[in-house]
């Protein structure tokens, strides 16, 4: 379900995904479906983590690189969750043929 909420996402995002929601800064996002598959990945990341998991794996993840990039930009593009769904934002196929449990392979490339 995709919503609007223009204060809710920091100024250098445009959308976050919160299961089951798409929150999107502007209306005119919605039909940008690269944004909108790229955000379906996480929902498929954050369903196959019951949720709960994911937010505390992306977390953790998130912490152990900052402290081995030293940067919040490089330690979230880096980020194994982000690493596949900007892979395969481009694929708009991609959630059909996705296999369970794909950011794994994000880890250590």
């Amino acid at each position: 379900m995709i919503v609007i909420f223009p204060r809710v996402i920091a100024k250098s995002f445009c959308a976050v995904t919160i299961y089951p929601f798409i929150i999107l800064k502007k209306t005119g996002l919605k039909f940008d479906f690269v944004l909108i598959n790229h955000e379906n990945i996480h929902l498929k990341q954050q369903k196959e983590l019951l949720w709960f998991f994911f937010f505390i794996w992306y977390g953790l993840e998130y912490l152990i690189r900052l402290l081995y990039y030293r940067s919040a930009y490089r330690a979230y593009k880096n980020i194994s969750f982000e690493r596949e769904a900007y892979a395969n934002e481009y694929d708009l196929d991609y959630i059909d043929s996705r296999k369970p449990f794909s950011f794994v392979r994000y880890l250590f490339v």
